[in-house]
This record gives structure tokens, sequence and C-alpha cells, in this order.
């Protein structure tokens, strides 16, 4: 199912512009990428906020309707009020679906309720929460699922044991040397052993489009 937001062209900018608008209880957002021009638009926050409940529109393709044109993008950026935790901006990165994007999917642990190790006071350690992945859009996952189920005390998964979707490519896994960069992603340990796991996860980057760079910084400097 397609998750769609609706916009409308901004016109108005500047910080004055921007206050105006969230008293009107809608938001500035702008769109770049895909080599088109960047194009400034006005969000409602009900709507805005409503989508952002959903896990997996930070992670979809969703289909931004500005009037009746439709753009497929995935949410860039997010900026939030400090002391409120509402949305005070969004960027939008286009998706040109032909192209693969490279982005974080959070991965989702199933069966730590079920597995006898933890129940019997062993520890579950996630040394990643998130893996970068490279797809065509139209393949693009939500969430990866990984079953612990059945990891008894000692056992571990590593990236090549994620049961990764049809189409996605874990870009951890394509720089050569396999075995170097196929670090590990759960483990079930003694509870004593914690305190001497160092967590060597890399930090992820930030969404992007192979190939594709947005300049938005060059044209939004009202907010």
């Amino acid at each position: 199912m397609s998750l769609t937001i609706n916009a409308t062209k901004r016109e108005d900018q500047g910080k004055g512009a921007s206050r105006r608008l969230r008293r009107a209880e809608q938001i500035p957002a702008i769109i770049y990428g895909a080599g088109k021009a960047p194009s400034n638009i006005t969000l409602g926050i009900h709507e805005i906020t409503h989508l952002l409940e959903k896990e997996e529109s930070y992670t979809s393709v969703l289909d931004l309707m500005v009037g009746k044109k439709k753009e497929a993008v995935i949410i860039k950026d997010l900026q939030r009020h400090p002391a409120k935790n509402i949305v005070t901006h969004v960027d939008f990165l286009r998706v040109n679906l032909k192209q693969a994007l490279v982005t974080n999917i959070p991965l989702h642990f199933l069966g730590a309720d079920e597995n006898e190790s933890i129940r019997l006071g062993a520890i579950l350690n996630q040394f990643v929460t998130s893996v970068e992945v490279s797809c065509l859009p139209a393949d693009l996952p939500t969430s990866i699922d990984v079953d612990i189920t059945n990891l008894t005390l000692g056992d571990h998964i590593s990236l090549t044991g994620l049961n990764i979707p049809k189409g996605v490519t874990l870009t951890a896994l394509t720089h050569g040397d396999v075995e170097a960069h196929d670090q590990s992603v759960v483990a079930v340990q003694e509870a004593k052993k914690m305190a001497e796991v160092e967590d060597d996860a890399p930090v992820a980057p930030e969404t992007e489009v192979a190939g594709d760079e947005a300049n938005a910084d060059n044209a939004e400097g009202d907010e």
C-alpha cells in the first residue's frame, strides 16, 4: 500500500513566513534531487504528524501530491522543535524509480520472549540496529526481520546471516572482502561478559540516491 502526503507550492520565504505558516498549523518543506530544481512546499502539520506515526513512513517511497502533480520521494531529513518535539521542517528527496537508492533500514529482532537461553539469564546483545542497503525503490523494504528464537548461548548472527529480500544488497558487503566486513549483528551472551563487549558498529550514513547529490542548502535559506 502506497503512502501519500499532500502539499501546496510555497512562494513566501524567510523566517517570518515560516512562523506564520506554523501559527496556521502548517510547516515549510522542500523537495530536491533527481536533477531537478528544488521546490519549496507547505505541509499540513496534522497530516504529516499522522504519517510519521507509521514506522514505514521513514523508509518507504512516498507519493507526494503537490496540487495535481505526483512525485515519488523519500524523507531525507526532519527538524523538530527541541522542547515540543513537533515537526518544524521536512526535506524530501526525489526518487528516480529506475535508479538504485541507498538508505538505512531498521532491523526488527523477533523471538526474544521465546528464546530459552535468554529466559535462563543470558543477554541479547544487539550490535547493529539498522543496515545500509542499496536497491531499486520498488524493492525497498520497510524493515528487515532478524529471528533470534533459536540462538543458544554463544551464538550470533552476522550480516551474511541476515535474511535479505530479493533485489536488496547490503552495501557493507560490496567492498570486495566480504569476510572483513561481515560484522556481528546480534549475539546471545553471558551477562557477566557484557561489560567486555565493545560496540564497533559504523555510523550509518544519510540516505542518498546513487549518483545524485541534492543541492538543498543552496535553495533553502529561509528556515
